[in-house]
């Protein structure tokens, strides 16, 4: 079953009320027996001497929201999934902020361990969201996805 293209981005940090409701949501939904979450958060890394204070993303977001749509399809075929969410941010995330949420349920745990990692993975390798580190100095630089 192919699923509709949704936008993904969300502006600024992603607000841990929506992500606890997304959870909450789901409980109706009597096949799950497992859910898996994945958040991404903006470090305080130490690059050069300065340390990060924020990441301003960015994307071409109908290219990206794409990219996420194709990875969502890749895991509904290789995994048994009852449903997943993607949510990225865009825009400024300060340090601690919540920058992607990746949710996935399926019927069993190990499924939903699996799925996570993959799609994560996939996200990091595949999707072009750029990230502009800011230092607490004004200055930036662009970061690189390891």
């Amino acid at each position: 079953m192919e699923r509709k293209i949704k936008n993904v981005f969300v502006k600024g940090p992603i607000d841990p009320q929506f992500i606890a409701d997304s959870i909450a949501n789901h409980q109706h939904k009597t096949q799950i027996g497992a859910h898996d979450i994945f958040l991404g958060q903006v470090r305080a890394d130490k690059i050069d001497g300065k340390t990060v204070g924020a990441i301003e993303y960015s994307a071409y977001e109908e290219m990206a929201n794409l990219k996420f749509h194709e990875i969502k399809e890749a895991a509904f075929e290789k995994y048994e999934l009852t449903c997943m969410h993607i949510h990225h941010s865009i825009d400024k995330v300060p340090v601690g902020g919540l920058c992607l949420f990746v949710f996935v349920s399926s019927p069993h745990r190990r499924v939903a361990f699996d799925a996570i990692r993959f799609v994560v993975e996939e996200i990091k390798a595949q999707v072009p969201v750029f990230g502009k580190e800011l230092f607490e100095d004004d200055s930036y630089q662009w970061k690189v996805n390891t």
